[in-house]
Parts: structure tokens; sequence; C-alpha cells
């Protein structure tokens, strides 16, 4: 319709008279702006909308991929945490299991105190009715001492304490001059040559490495603390330096001025390539790590790592004072093992720490003790003489 309307061999306009003379003749009218105007500004309209979608589902694929990512990165500092929990449960298993063994010990030392109280009230009736035979007394007295220190050798390991019976015991015998009592002191003494061929452990020594080691934790570097290597400053450049003596030159040819300059180019491009060659290494760090989760720990998790290494250490301790060398090892293991994936072993304070757990790890705990069999059978068997 718009291309009858707009030929001119359709419908030709009607012929106008000539206006009378003196009469001014009507302007012509305006032409019909062409249809195809409109067409252009609908399309104008359309592209623009399109346009403006475009960028809107651009919008929306960005949004969503960034909240993807950002639940990806919850879930997995989620899962760190859950790990963390459960192996703080689990050695809270192992503190209450130990707790549990303590005082099972405990019980069989109150056992034992109370037999040796009952030991002690029959020995104080031995004492009345061997009055009036001294050497009676005297040897009821050192058999009493000797069982005492080997119950004390057998569940403390209490050497010394051994150790001072037999000298005592020795000594009793020794202000005597009757000698039936060689037999007996030859027993004492071999008795005192086997415990002091005994190799000595220095739990006291252990013990104070061990919390030298738990009073370093808090200061010990985490990977997760490590902070970029401050860039050296850049070396200062003396005064007039880079520029060459014009004065100086003299009569200089113009040969050597190009080569001075090109000197001075060279120089000032090789201190700008050092410069940024500087600033890149400090952009750009690269390190090999075996447990990258520890990169990741938050302050609330860094201390809980912290306090789960010093509950390693803290039970160790405890487990060398009761001389449980199994659970002593396994810990030790443990601690060695959480320094070695959340903490910078690089640093000198780290490797200290590890040199005096592994300086404790060494140690041999277990000591097969032996027993005053000897003794006390020597003097049981003089007594049961007639």
């Amino acid at each position: 319709m718009t291309e009858l309307q707009s030929s001119p061999d359709a419908n030709p306009p009607p012929s106008v008279p000539p206006a009378p003379a003196g009469i001014p003749e009507p302007a012509p009218a305006a032409a019909p702006a062409p249809a195809s105007s409109g067409t252009a500004r609908i399309g104008l309209v359309y592209l623009l909308l399109l346009v403006l979608l475009g960028v809107g589902a651009w919008q929306w694929w960005n949004l969503r991929t960034q909240l993807h990512e950002l639940r990806g990165e919850v879930a997995q500092r989620l899962h760190s945490g859950d790990a963390v929990n459960n192996e703080t449960r689990a050695l809270v298993k192992t503190v209450q299991e130990s707790e549990k063994e303590l005082l099972a010990k405990v019980s069989v030392l109150e056992n034992k105190q109370t037999e040796a109280q009952s030991q002690q009230l029959a020995l104080e009736q031995l004492y009345q009715d061997l009055s009036k035979n001294r050497d009676d007394w005297t040897l009821a007295e050192i058999e009493q001492v000797l069982s005492t220190a080997s119950q004390q050798l057998q569940l403390a390991g209490n050497v010394e304490g051994a150790l001072i019976a037999l000298q005592n015991a020795d000594r009793n015998l020794s202000r005597s001059d009757k000698p039936q009592f060689i037999t007996i002191r030859r027993a004492i003494a071999k008795d005192l040559d086997m415990l002091k061929a005994l190799p000595s452990l220095d739990t006291t020594g252990i013990a104070l490495r061990l919390d030298s080691v738990i009073d370093q934790i808090d200061t010990l570097p985490l990977l997760a603390d490590e902070k970029p290597v401050e860039p050296p400053s850049p070396p200062k450049r003396a005064s007039g330096s880079g520029q060459p003596d014009r004065q100086a030159a003299g009569p200089a040819s113009s040969g050597a001025l190009l080569s001075d300059w090109l000197a001075v180019l060279d120089a000032r491009w090789q201190s700008f390539s050092s410069e940024m060659w500087d600033e890149l290494k400090q952009l750009i760090r690269v390190r090999e790590v075996d447990q990258p989760d520890a990169l990741l720990l938050s302050p609330g998790q860094a201390y809980y790592a912290r306090e789960n290494l010093k509950l390693r250490l803290l039970n160790a301790r405890l487990a060398l004072l009761t001389r449980n060398e199994p659970a002593f090892r396994s810990d030790m293991v443990a601690a060695q093992d959480a320094i070695s994936r959340y903490f910078d072993t690089r640093a000198k304070q780290t490797q200290t720490a590890q040199a005096l757990l592994r300086q404790v790890q060494n140690s041999k705990l277990t000591i097969q003790m032996p027993t005053l069999a000897e003794s006390l059978n020597a003097v049981r068997n003089y007594k049961a003489k007639p």
C-alpha cells in the first residue's frame, strides 16, 4: 500500500489552473515523509532491546559463575573445619582413655598403699614380739625394707629408692660381727651391682624438653601466616653519573659523544630491567606444599591447630611419667606430623622444635626392672633356720 501511494504513476495530481494576474501563486504542499524512516526506527529499537538483553544475560551468567565459585570455597572450608573437629574429638577421646588408665593405676597404687599400711602394722607387732632378740629384729626390719623397695622398683621404677634400701640394709648388717650375715651381705652386694648397671633414664630432662617445645608452640610460624618478602631497596645513584661530561670532552669528535650516549642509555636500560625483574619476582612466588589445606587455615582453625599440638605433647608427657611407651611413641609421631603439616618447617624456630622432639622421641622408656628376690630369699632362708 505504501508503494502505491508513493508511486508517481498511480494517481497523478490534478492540474492546478494558473492564478489570475496580480494574485500570488500558492506555495506547493510539503511532500510527505518517506515511510522507510519509520521502519528504520523500529529496527533500531529492536536492536537496542537485543543489546540490552545480551548485556543482561552476560551479567546473569557472570553472577551465577561467581556464586558457584563462592559455594565451592565455602564447602571446602566447611570440610576442612569438620576434619579439624573430628581430629579434636579423637584427641579428647584418647585423653579420656588415658585418664581412665591413670585412674586404674592410681587405684592399684592405693591398694598397694593399703597393703603397705597393713604390713607396717604387722611390722610393729613384729617389733614387739622380737624386742628380746636384736638380730631377729634387724632381719625383720631389713626384710620389710627390701620388700617395700622391691614393690616400688616394680611399680614405679624407683631405682634410687631401691639402692638406698639395699645400702641401709648392708649398713645395718655391718654393725654385727656375726659371720652368718656374710651370705646375706653377699646377696645384697649382687643386687646393688645389678641396680647400678641399669641404664639411667632422665625423665626430668625429657619432660623439660617437652615443656620447652610446648612453650614455643604459640610463636611457631604457620604456613598460613607466611607473608611476602619485602623487596630490597634500590641502590642510590651517584649524582651526575649518568650524564656525560660535555665540558671535559673538549673538542671530542661526534663519534665519541655518540658512544658515550649509547653507554649511558645501556646503563639506564640495565638498571631499569633489573628493577623490573625484581618487582616481577616479588609478584609471583612458587612453593611446593604437601598439604594445600594448611595454607587456607582461618585464624580460628590456626588456634585449634596449635592447641591440638599442645594436647598431643601434654599427653606424651603424661605417658612419659607413667612409663607408657606405646602411647608416648604414638603422641610424638602425631605431634611431628602436625608440625610438618601446618607449620613452616623452613623457619629456624620450627627446625629447633623438631630437633628437640626428635631427641625426646629417641629416648628409651622401657627398662626391664630387676627384682630383689636374691636378697629377700637370703634373709628369709636365714630366718627359717632353727
